[in-house]
């Protein structure tokens, strides 16, 4: 047979035909599965601070093709149990919570085991191919201790993620005996991660962002390795679509002590997803569905082998995560100190408190930074040029009780700029039900502007109030509320 020039031409791009059909696939696969996902959503999760308790009876329902078993509990007794679903001679094992207040992925896999107990969806060939191609185990709740409690750590105080080396924490001896017996193929580690995390020096939220995790001090690149920076591109790849812009990556700095890195080091390919923040969504389910989306694109991919046709230069090529970010930035605010005006930015961060239960929050404000910002950006940004900032006022009489609050027109004393609000008891008052700041009978406002103190002030053009900042939630002028709620007992 004579090969003809424009013939080996076409044997020339065929490879790179197929490469770019394949990700044209993937692509619109994933897009089919983030328009799906509301089918498989797991409606018992309609918040981030659910317990041990909460996800027993979703445990207990799900059925074929998936199984459900024990196999091992906590400090405290709280059973943590395993959800293995296919066939296939591929194994990969997927954690979630392991800091117990990052519940994000919890949540999506229970949407994904949603997914796999479903038929006739237009998904079965999908589905199917990973049934039979791989073994699937899933750990969704591994420190329910801390869950508990909705914090990072477990019931002993160690953070488990640091404990892969001495193995102190009943659930991280319970990871490592498991990756030491079932020897998998892949394993996903799924996190959260600050949510004031930007894309690289940029003002983009880092939506989501991915690692795979360094296994030596030198950081080398070796097969198990690689193959963590394939399997993330092709998930980069699929996210953009739905964050363009918004996708990040971790430092890969060798922890010693991290599992993450142990993991690796130990010959499971290890992809690490931190799910950030996504502005106006406190409870994180946007980035649930994201979630959704890659774990199940990047489930695919291990199933049918087409992570292989990935390079690495593209997981190289993303930006790591930056630290430009505040809740907000007020720019070009007036203070005057000594006498003598002084132009300043002000970065406002907002911090989750639990309340009694751990199951709600409130927000405790802080002004995080004062001077020139001009190197950051906010999720929410005021100009202020042309506008002094001024201590709030303080009502003149001292309440009895916050319940007095009731008895008062608070609209019309917030239009004088008085927000604050001495209580002869404070103490196991809650959160208040409008947007004051409730101060001890003795205590004295806070200044204008320090660093640390609850953002409580009012932003005026000359006698005018623009506007008015309790516990860094803020009320414009001729504008509305931003989030009249956020009151604040200091």
């Amino acid at each position: 047979m004579a090969w003809t020039k424009n013939s080996m031409k076409l044997l020339l791009f065929l490879p790179l035909f197929l490469m770019i059909s394949t990700h044209l696939l993937a692509q619109e696969e994933a897009r089919r599965l983030h328009d799906a996902h509301d089918t498989y959503k797991e409606k018992s999760f309609t918040h981030r601070r659910f317990k041990h308790a909460d996800i027993l009876p979703v445990l207990q329902a799900v059925g074929q093709p998936l199984s459900v078993s024990q196999v091992g509990e906590s400090l405290e007794k709280r059973a943590i149990y395993q959800v293995k679903a296919g066939t296939g001679t591929t194994k990969v094992l997927l954690w979630s919570q392991m800091h117990g207040d990052e519940a994000t992925a919890t949540m999506a896999l229970f949407d994904i085991f949603n997914f796999f107990q479903a038929k006739n969806d237009g998904f079965d060939a999908f589905r199917q191919t990973i049934l039979d191609k791989t073994t699937l185990y899933f750990v969704p709740m591994l420190n329910p201790d801390g869950a508990e409690r909705f914090q990072r750590r477990t019931a002993t105080d160690i953070d488990m993620n640091r404990d892969a080396l001495r193995l102190q924490t009943p659930e991280g001896a319970l990871l490592k005996q498991m990756q030491q017996t079932l020897k998998p193929l892949v394993g996903f580690n799924l996190h959260d991660q600050n949510p004031r995390y930007s894309v690289g020096k940029s003002g983009k939220q880092a939506v989501v962002s991915f690692l795979a995790t360094a296994y030596d001090e030198d950081r080398n690149i070796n097969d198990v390795r690689q193959r963590s920076m394939q399997l993330i591109t092709g998930m980069n790849r699929v996210l953009q679509q739905f964050i363009p812009g918004q996708v990040a990556r971790y430092d890969d700095e060798f922890e010693p002590r991290a599992f993450g890195d142990n993991i690796q080091k130990w010959g499971t390919t290890l992809i690490l997803i931190e799910s950030g923040g996504f502005k106006g969504d406190s409870e994180k389910m946007t980035i649930r569905r994201l979630n959704f989306v890659a774990i199940l694109s990047a489930l695919k991919s291990i199933a049918d082998g087409s992570y292989r046709q990935e390079g690495i230069a593209e997981y190289q090529a993303i930006p790591e995560n930056g630290r430009a970010l505040f809740d907000v930035l007020i720019r070009n605010a007036t203070v005057v100190r000594e006498g003598r005006p002084v132009t300043v930015d002000v970065g406002i961060n907002y911090s989750e408190v639990n309340d009694k239960d751990a199951r709600s929050f409130q927000y405790k404000s802080s002004v995080e930074d004062i001077g020139d910002l001009s190197t950051f950006h906010g999720l929410n940004e005021i100009d202020a040029t042309g506008l002094t900032l001024v201590p709030a006022k303080t009502y003149s009489d001292v309440l009895n009780s916050a319940a007095d609050l009731d008895n008062l027109d608070l609209p019309a004393l917030r239009r004088d700029g008085i927000v604050l609000f001495r209580v002869k008891q404070v103490d196991g008052v809650g959160q208040p039900s409008q947007a004051v700041h409730l101060l001890h009978e003795g205590d004295a406002p806070a200044q204008p502007l320090q660093l640390e103190q609850i953002p409580t002030f009012l932003l005026m053009k000359g006698t005018q109030i623009r506007y008015t900042f309790v516990n860094g939630f803020w009320q414009q002028k001729r504008e509305g509320n931003n989030s009249p709620q956020n009151g604040i007992v200091d």
